[in-house]
């Protein structure tokens, strides 16, 4: 059964909603043989685009995208220059508290009109690699915040206003 769920991805610094991004990485990483970064990154942008729009002139941008994507899906390294801007990540199994902490985020961050990459980790392997003994727990830019906890928007908004100053100064 298809999975049309729409999933945000960060194309040159804003947050892109598309359809089936999940579902072709889930497809692509069936495959037997061992395709290269740029044979994946085709099938991707081929697959993705039988649903969503991707302008000619960003094809390359949307590519490294969701290669970046599937290599986060498939606990493969990353290249840092992929990765910038602000990163956060909920990490818990999924109770009402974790959804609950990742709305909120989600909501400040369209206040505050702000793209990031907000993820919400609920893998057990990935939640430990944090070294958080507790959910929900909050993390930005690799920084654990809170663990055990909804922090009240205020302070989620003081965290994220710090961390944008720290990238801007530097």
């Amino acid at each position: 059964m298809p999975n049309n769920e729409i999933k945000q991805v960060m194309i040159k610094g804003r947050l892109i909603g598309l359809s089936g991004v999940d579902e072709a990485i889930h497809k692509i990483a069936g495959i037997q043989s061992s395709p290269g970064d740029d044979e994946i990154q085709k099938r991707l942008l081929e697959l993705i685009s039988l649903n969503n729009y991707i302008p000619a002139n960003m094809r390359e941008a949307y590519g490294k995208a969701f290669l970046r994507e599937f290599k986060i899906a498939q606990g493969l390294p990353v290249a840092s220059e992929d990765v910038s801007g602000l990163r956060i990540a909920v990490l818990g199994m999924g109770c009402a508290r974790c959804s609950q902490l990742e709305s909120d985020v989600r909501d400040i961050l369209s206040e505050m009109k702000i793209a990031a990459d907000l993820r919400h980790v609920t893998d057990i392997k990935e939640i430990a690699s944090y070294g958080v003994m507790g959910s929900p727990a909050l993390v930005i830019n690799k920084k654990v915040v809170s663990v055990g906890e909804v922090p009240p928007k205020s302070k989620i908004r003081q965290w994220i206003t710090e961390t944008c100053n720290l990238q801007d100064n530097s």
